[in-house]
């Protein structure tokens, strides 16, 4: 039995898959059961509860091989991330009563560092809260979600241009594909290793070449322009996000951009991708 946090998400929901095909067991968490149907109906053990729960999180995590943990996506945090740290203290307390045999974490490049980060922080908050877990512990540091190019492939087949946060457009971005980071998580989860390990997930992709995969699957030429930097915070509230809130998107990108969020860190383990974007691309245009 391994847990699995965040099943209905793209991470989550790939290692669980792989788990469930290699015939392992499953147990999850969510806030709305209705929403795991599909995995019940996949036999995973769905358990309703939230992140901040502690109570919830050590009973689900009770009596498993392994477990997976991720903070989730909070695009909006309050200066000083309450939010994150609610979370992260919830988990230490499930993870030290519960005792997994094993503890896979998704972390985020960058997240060794303790300031200029932006909504890195709250991955940097969790491997603290992490590090002194008496299991076998992995932190996962991925890249940049190729997946957070797909709500551009719309204005790229609309207009041959694909508008880039990460600047210069020949500059590599470290990246990497949900699926591929689920299938490391389930590697880790059901491998045989011992102490503590950091991952760093990710291969180098410029935006310039995530265009021309753009390209490659709309059949148009697709060339990447950069976002001029005063343009951000209008840009970022246009995807819905209020004004005053894009703060620590916009120290993320400044982080990535100047080179301080970036792989190499020394005593770190480098696992490549094998996803390449114009595939998460197709797959996404069929649906």
């Amino acid at each position: 039995m391994f847990f699995v946090s965040g099943i209905t998400g793209r991470v989550g929901g790939a290692a669980a898959r792989l788990l469930l095909e290699e015939g392992h067991a499953v147990r999850g968490l969510v806030r709305d059961p209705a929403k795991a149907a599909e995995w019940v109906a996949k036999g995973v053990e769905v358990r309703q509860g939230d992140l901040t729960d502690a109570a919830a999180l050590t009973a689900a995590m009770e009596g498993v091989e392994g477990a997976f943990v991720m903070m989730p996506p909070n695009f909006a945090p309050q200066p000083g991330y309450p939010e994150a740290k609610a979370i992260v203290a919830a988990l230490k307390e499930a993870l030290e009563k519960a005792k997994p045999g094993r503890v896979v974490a998704l972390s985020s490049i960058g997240s060794e560092k303790t300031s200029g980060l932006g909504l890195i922080t709250g991955t940097h908050l969790l491997e603290e809260g992490l590090k002194d877990l008496p299991c076998p512990t992995a932190l996962v540091r991925a890249g940049s979600f190729i997946e957070n190019a797909l709500g551009a492939l719309g204005a790229a087949e609309a207009t041959g241009v694909y508008y880039s946060f990460y600047q210069p457009t020949s500059r590599a971005v470290a990246s990497i594909a949900t699926v591929d980071i689920g299938a490391e998580v389930a590697k880790l989860l059901t491998g045989n290793w011992s102490g503590k390990k950091i991952v760093e997930l990710g291969s180098p992709v410029t935006a310039d070449e995530m265009a021309a995969a753009m390209g490659e699957v709309l059949g148009r030429e697709v060339k990447a322009q950069a976002i001029p930097r005063e343009r951000w915070a209008a840009t970022i509230e246009g995807f819905g996000m209020a004004p005053g809130t894009t703060w620590g998107y916009e120290e993320m990108l400044d982080g990535v951009n100047s080179g301080w969020i970036n792989f190499g860190v020394e005593g770190t383990e480098a696992v490549v991708g094998t996803t390449t974007p114009a595939e998460v691309f197709a797959k996404a245009r069929k649906g």
